[in-house]
């Protein structure tokens, strides 16, 4: 049959659109390649290797200028804290990709209340002369850096061979690189810190020449279009007494994940089930819920003697759609719940804003309001933060949304002012009172919206209200002989615990294989559900380097967000190697993966 002018012309269209598409993927590969590129140059004139760590604040702050950039004493402690030892290849890029080169604008600007004399004011021409002379004696010198660092890195071909990851373009069939995006989220007065895991505090770093690596020792995983479906049967449960609670897992800007962590008290000992899924708040048509798609787990932990010493008892590791559960027989006494993603679909990633939503207009009586978009988006936040689900935020509740919007908590002094002004019930702030409140803030600031975005922004959403760095989720406790209850007590980054329950859950139950000609390194590989996680244990004395290569995969989704990479395990430790998903899940995957050790 003949096609029609019509169709000629969408076609026409289609491939226009393909092709641009193509071609802006293509340009921000080659933006990422210079820039990774720029990284190492940098990176390789003050140490030998990109396998090699930074080891003093002088060290972090010489590299930094060595990228072309200028930074202050307080920007260098940001970054080294006093919990800090060390900071790879890996952690620098992540730093330069915050701190952007200085502008001639921006320097104009900071510079411009010198007075040399002290008097009190400075000649125009005189204030001039001196700004620009410095603004050109630094730009000249910042790039300068930045081409001596890449002319040493081309002429050394050492240097050239060595390889920092793969950064090529991969197909939607090969394990999908992420594309980093600088946040615009402003900077918290709260640190969230990781405590430090006990033999296994390093970061993946980036593998040298593949040809060093003899030993090696392979994995793979056939997994069929929508399978691994168990069933969890939440049906026989319905009459058990049973406890609920709400939280979120939150993206940071250095890709680490913080979430709510819980106590579980049960009075006696009974069978209980306990399940984690994503929370199905408002959908808006036309609107991705990407928050849906993100995996979820839920580690049970028994409280002994002390917090610090916690025992792994279990995990969900049964899986129905996108709830994931655990069910068996708890004696009585306290339990830490511990939630945990992967990173696999919770990640950095740069998104095409069309618009930015607008949050608050003025009415014909010049008064502000709330636009109905935010005031719906509000209402989504509030179904979050009200953890209970009751419809009210306690003082507890308010408190971990402040501590995430703006790092301070409330005290009961202040949390009676909002009483006088805001609607309450039972000493708890209503929906209403909640929108009151944040126009009031918008209020006070006379309609400019910079801090409302702010608070957005820190719960994950972007400029278009969409959620995409946050994925709230509910924990819902069975017990078939008594009344459990459980209260969230923190909103931090995983601890060094969960970290350890996350290997010791996989070395109990995945497959074991010893690196070919190394028998003190052992990777297991253990699939649950739609996720399959890899960890390397070292017993050797020394440390080592593993060599991960996933280019054989297909249809894969790396935490890692690298086809080929390498990490560093410490002596007499266990660490996590990677986390992997399907891509599409309407689609058969596969999971080869090569572990090799480099001489």
């Amino acid at each position: 049959m003949a096609s029609s002018p019509e169709d000629n012309a969408s076609l026409s269209v289609q491939k226009v659109t393909h092709s641009e598409s193509s071609q802006a993927k293509k340009s921000q590969h080659a933006e990422e390649a210079i820039f990774y590129m720029n990284c190492r140059a940098a990176y390789l004139t003050v140490l030998k290797s990109s396998l090699e760590n930074i080891k003093s604040k002088e060290q972090l702050s010489l590299v930094l200028q060595q990228a072309g950039r200028n930074p202050s004493q307080k920007t260098v402690n940001r970054y080294w804290t006093s919990q800090t030892t060390t900071l790879n290849f890996d952690d620098f890029c992540t730093i330069l990709k915050k701190e952007k080169p200085a502008t001639k604008t921006e320097l104009l600007k900071a510079f411009g209340k010198i007075d040399t004399d002290n008097t009190g004011y400075i000649l125009h021409d005189e204030l001039y002369k001196i700004l620009t002379t410095f603004c050109e004696l630094y730009m000249t010198t910042s790039e300068q850096c930045c081409k001596t660092a890449r002319d040493k890195l081309e002429v050394d071909s050492r240097l050239r061979q060595q390889q920092f990851g793969s950064q090529a373009e991969t197909s939607s069939e090969g394990i999908t690189s992420p594309v980093s995006k600088p946040s615009p989220r402003i900077s918290r007065k709260t640190d969230h810190k990781q405590a430090p895991t006990k033999g296994d505090n390093k970061t993946p770093s980036r593998p040298s020449s593949a040809q060093s690596c003899k030993e090696s020792t392979s994995a793979t995983i056939s997994v069929g279009a929508g399978s691994s479906r168990n069933t969890i049967e939440p049906d026989t449960m319905k009459e058990w007494p049973c406890a609920q609670s709400k939280g979120c897992f939150y993206l940071e800007d250095n890709g680490e994940i913080i979430s709510h962590k819980y106590k579980l008290h049960l009075p006696q000992r009974s069978t209980v089930c306990i399940t984690i899924k994503p929370l199905n708040i408002r959908q808006v048509e036309g609107k991705p819920c990407h928050w849906l798609s993100v995996d979820t787990v839920l580690y049970i932990l028994k409280e002994n003697e002390t917090q610090e010493n916690l025992q792994l008892v279990s995990f969900t590791d049964q899986q129905n759609k996108e709830t994931f559960g655990w069910r068996g027989e708890l004696g009585s006494g306290i339990y830490w719940l511990l939630p945990f993603t992967t990173g696999c679909r919770l990640k950095k990633a740069k998104a095409q804003i069309t618009r930015e939503a607008k949050l608050v207009y003025r009415g014909e009586d010049g008064e502000l309001a709330l636009t109905k978009e935010f005031r719906a988006t509000l209402l989504d936040i509030f179904e979050t933060i009200d953890l209970d689900g009751n419809g009210l935020l306690s003082l507890e509740e308010y408190n971990f949304f402040e501590l995430r919007t703006s790092g301070e908590k409330c005290d009961e002094e202040a949390w009676a002012v909002c009483k006088e002004n805001f609607d309450m019930k039972k000493n708890e702030l209503t929906r209403q009172g909640f929108m009151d409140l944040n126009l009031m803030e918008a209020n006070d600031r006379e309609g400019d919206p910079t801090d409302l975005w702010v608070t957005l922004l820190s719960l994950g959403y972007n400029k278009a209200l969409e959620m995409t760095e946050a994925c709230p989720f509910v924990i819902d406790i069975y017990a078939e002989k008594c009344k459990p209850r459980i209260k969230a007590m923190y909103l931090e980054a995983g601890s060094w615990q969960l970290n350890r329950a996350v290997c010791k859950s996989v070395v109990n139950k995945g497959e074991a294989k010893v690196v070919d000609g190394c028998e003190n390194v052992t990777v297991y590989t253990y699939k649950v559900g739609r996720r399959i996680t890899s960890v390397i244990e070292n017993k050797s004395e020394n440390k080592v380097i593993i060599h991960v290569n996933n280019e054989q995969s297909k249809n894969c989704l790396s935490n890692r967000g690298l086809t080929v990479f390498a990490v560093e395990v410490a002596p007499k430790s266990t660490m996590i190697s990677q986390h992997v998903m399907p891509l599409n899940e309407q689609e058969e995957w596969l999971y080869n993966c090569v572990h090799s050790l480099v001489r």
